[in-house]
């Protein structure tokens, strides 16, 4: 079975067709439980995301911050697999057809096997990963098993970035290109900064026609209409987590993430 990069790029276009930014939101798999998991991720699609990263937990989450840091604790002691993170992404692109990635470091893919992986995530509806730790000059073996499977190899960028590592990157890369929009860890924060517009306008003058969607500190609809006008899509991870993590139940998070979800969508639509 092939995976699902062409939906995630009709998807993107679908919503530049429409004339406004994406909504990519984030959620880790296992979190509060693989079921509660499930159930935030399909609640994020019917708030209005268009496209839902599953994190998959990871005891050494070096991009992420203390509140996925939280997340991924809470699913780890909660003992979720990579069995788990397929199950959720099978049972949450079943529901709603809607694209799917992970997002992953590369350490657990390697002890997994690439082909094993890829394989699983494609037979399972996924449409690719986001590997923020592996460097494009090492990803030629991932790519070749991502690109058999039908996955998207989405990297990500930083202000940081050099114009010839953008290059290198926007050539290798597939699906969209994942632009940080500080240095720094994830996690909400009151100002998305400068850096993120100057960062898309150096990804795109690259030539490369990959959409370039923006993540690191978007936490509102305000944020979210802000970096709508510059970005192709808005990513937002801790802010959801955030949502669940101070809900009084599990219930009452999932609807969190709901309600979140669609402030965010109008936010990318500029009706804020």
């Amino acid at each position: 079975m092939s995976g699902n990069i062409q939906l995630l790029s009709d998807t993107l276009a679908a919503a530049r067709a429409e004339g406004r930014a994406a909504l990519i939101a984030y959620l880790p798999a296992g979190f509060p439980t693989v079921d509660g998991g499930i159930e935030a991720i399909k609640a994020a699609f019917d708030g209005g995301a268009d496209v839902v990263e599953v994190g998959l937990p990871h005891s050494d989450p070096v991009l992420d911050g203390p509140v996925i840091q939280t997340a991924d604790d809470i699913a780890l002691r909660g003992g979720v697999r990579i069995a788990d993170v397929m199950r959720t992404v099978r049972e949450t692109f079943g529901a709603t057809g809607k694209p799917v990635l992970v997002m992953t470091y590369w350490n657990p893919i390697d002890r997994y096997g690439v082909e094993r992986f890829t394989a699983e995530l494609a037979e399972a509806g996924g449409a690719g990963c986001i590997l923020p730790d592996l460097p494009v000059q090492e990803s030629e073996l991932w790519r070749e098993h991502a690109e058999k499977h039908g996955l998207a190899t989405v990297f990500v960028v930083a202000p940081s970035s050099k114009d010839e590592r953008l290059a290198r990157i926007t050539a290798a890369g597939s699906g969209f290109v994942y632009a940080a929009s500080l240095m720094g860890v994830t996690g909400t924060r009151e100002s998305v900064g400068t850096q993120a517009q100057a960062l898309v306008e150096r990804t795109r003058a690259t030539g490369s026609a990959l959409p370039v969607c923006v993540g690191l500190g978007v936490s509102n609809a305000v944020q979210a209409a802000e970096v709508a006008g510059f970005a192709d899509g808005v990513i937002v991870g801790s802010a959801f987590v955030k949502r669940m993590l101070d809900a009084p139940d599990d219930a009452a998070g999932v609807e969190a993430v709901r309600e979140l979800a669609g402030d965010l969508a109008k936010g990318v639509r500029g009706r804020v």
